[in-house]
């Protein structure tokens, strides 16, 4: 079937292959998403949507009454009440306390994007409501992650009476424990996976707990602490604080809400669907000081997105905990300075370019000594070097699993211990096996969630480790190994692939884990032109079987299968899969292609 956008939609079955490509250039299988055409065509005529809009709609499994809701979330009908998480209404009454008796909150935060939008979300709200905080982010080289007691017990002696760490604290039990022989109340404010016993704190708030119910365990670490934000000025509502001083409007920090969820890539559904969304149009006002340096900075001229909360504002913020100061971060997106944003973006701006620099380097070195295993590639990726930088071995983690499909482990040697964090794919609960051999005694320590986690490992400890994870992942995933798909929405012509076709599927974003991003794909493409741009991108312009032209970009390509056939189309035809994004350059604004696979078309 081919709707008038010139759009073919995939009637396959999930056994079938889209356009017959069963191994791709990067070793995936396609797979046409399944849509019943009946109930796209209702989502489209009920709430008066452009066809392709309801065939997205109905291929993610949302239902024709459940449509407007999810077009249209708002957090009236999505937000729970805060006291459906466990120890929440401890907790709010707890720091309720501290900001009517006039105590200091000491807030500790993780260095990654989730962290610094959590702390920066307590501080302002503290300070809204006539509280008083300060903040502490560790040093991800010399501290690592999550408290540590001699941090802990320097906010005390700054004069903090209570503690909330954000992003981190479940698995903290030595350093909680003296923070409570100390005297010092720690409220945690987590996402990660929980073992069965939890840290003595005064309250641990965290849905992924084991004996939480609220159902709530997608939320990243900013989504807990806007719900303990609601919370407590629930309470001091109810102890009538604001009688004598202002409310303040919850809603105007639903920008770091957004932020810290994209970039955290938790599933953006419910809950956080409603979160991000709103928190997009706080964003687009640009009433935060930091976030609007940031974005003159990055030279955003447009409103932002998901794709700008996650791959422009985030990898800066980021880069602040990776090689520079952790606290950058936080302190951007707490200021109300403009000069000291601009100050503070620019900065980060320099730290990214450096991270890059560092990440190309440690993932030469990374791919080096996996290729050493030649056949032998396990089901696990797990590499170690010695003089990696700690800071990018997620983000190598991360490609590694992109280029390998399958889970990847990157560990940061330094005498006899190593940093480690892990990337895995969909199906392989990472953070439950870095739990579970840290259990068994492989691990010095660790956790996460499923698609990623943190540890510290012996070095005598490297081959048993890797041995543990393949077998752990080989019981799971069986003989045959994780077959890695794309899940295509169907196959345009170039000259369908214009900015009417990009306005419309904007009804259905915003996009991210759990509401994919729709992907097509050209078929029986050639590069009219083909070029290198930077170090390692391909872009070109597509011409069409039939006419029609689309510009087309692939990042770090250059040295794959992929790079390299789109630089040879013009001699051999390709089907090229990619993703639909509007590129604007000197005021004008064009559709062009996210290249992501391509297979020969033959």
């Amino acid at each position: 079937m081919t709707s008038p956008a010139g759009l073919t939609s995939p009637e396959l079955k999930d056994s079938e292959s889209f356009l017959g490509v069963e191994k791709s250039l990067t070793g995936k299988r396609w797979i046409g998403r399944e849509a019943d055409d009946r109930q796209a065509l209702a989502i489209s005529q009920r709430l008066g949507l452009p066809e392709i809009a309801g065939r997205v709609l109905a291929a993610r499994g949302v239902g024709l009454d459940e449509a407007a809701a999810f077009l249209k979330p708002t957090l009236k009908d999505h937000l729970p009440d805060p006291s459906c998480l466990k120890a929440m209404d401890e907790a709010c009454a707890r720091l309720a306390g501290a900001v009517m008796e006039g105590e200091t909150v000491g807030i500790f935060g993780d260095y990654d994007v989730d962290g610094a939008t959590s702390a920066a979300l307590l501080t302002r709200f503290f300070a809204a409501v006539g509280g008083k905080s300060s903040f502490y982010i560790p040093d991800r080289i010399k501290e690592g992650y999550g408290p540590n007691a001699p941090a802990l017990l320097k906010l005390k002696d700054d004069g903090a009476s209570v503690v909330v760490t954000v992003d981190c604290g479940t698995a903290a039990f030595e350093p909680l424990q003296a923070a409570a022989d100390a005297g010092l109340d720690v409220i945690v404010v987590d996402h990660h996976v929980a073992e069965a016993g939890l840290p003595k704190a005064f309250a641990v708030i965290n849905p992924n707990r084991l004996d939480d119910d609220s159902g709530l365990g997608q939320l990243a670490a900013v989504g807990v602490a806007f719900m303990l934000v609601v919370g407590v000025n629930r309470a001091l509502r109810s102890a009538g604080w604001f009688d004598k001083n202002a409310e303040p409007d919850l809603t105007r920090w639903l920008d770091l809400v957004a932020l810290g969820t994209v970039c955290d890539v938790v599933p953006l559904t419910g809950v956080n669907r409603a979160l991000v969304t709103q928190g997009l149009k706080v964003m687009t006002a640009r009433g935060n000081t930091g976030l609007r340096a940031l974005a003159d900075v990055a030279g955003l001229n447009e409103p932002p997105g998901t794709y700008h909360a996650g791959f422009v504002f985030g990898p800066r913020i980021n880069a602040g905990g990776r090689i520079g100061a952790p606290d950058l971060g936080t302190r951007l997106l707490g200021t109300d300075d403009m000069d000291e944003a601009m100050t503070i973006a620019h900065r980060l701006d320099d730290l990214n370019r450096e991270r890059k620099d560092i990440e190309s380097a440690v993932l030469d070195a990374a791919l080096e000594e996996v290729e050493k295993a030649g056949d032998g590639l396990g089901p696990v990726i797990v590499a170690a070097g010695d003089g990696w930088h700690p800071g990018v071995i997620g983000i190598v983690a991360s490609r590694l699993k992109e280029r390998f499909n399958r889970p990847a482990c990157v560990i940061a040697l330094d005498g006899d211990r190593g940093t480690g964090s892990g990337r895995s794919v969909s199906g392989v609960d990472l953070g439950s096996a870095i739990i579970s051999a840290c259990q068994s005694g492989i691990l010095v320590k660790g956790g996460g969630h499923k698609m990623a986690a943190g540890f510290t490992v012996e070095r005598d400890k490297l081959a048993e480790f890797q041995a543990y994870l393949n077998d752990r992942v080989r019981a799971l995933v069986g003989v045959g190994g994780i077959q890695p798909r794309l899940y295509l929405d169907g196959a345009l012509k170039p000259a369908a692939a214009n900015m009417k076709l990009l306005a419309e599927l904007e009804h259905v974003g915003p996009f991210g884990s759990g509401n994919p991003e729709p992907k097509f794909v050209i078929p029986d493409a050639r590069l009219s032109y083909a070029a290198v741009v930077g170090e390692k991108h391909v872009r070109g312009i597509i011409q069409g079987e039939g006419g029609g032209r689309l510009a087309c970009i692939s990042f770090n390509s250059l040295d794959t299968p992929l790079g390299q056939a789109l630089l040879k189309s013009e001699s051999a035809p390709l089907h090229i899969a990619g993703r639909l994004r509007i590129n604007t350059w000197q005021g004008r604004s064009s559709p062009q292609l996210l290249v992501d696979d391509a297979a020969p078309a033959w």
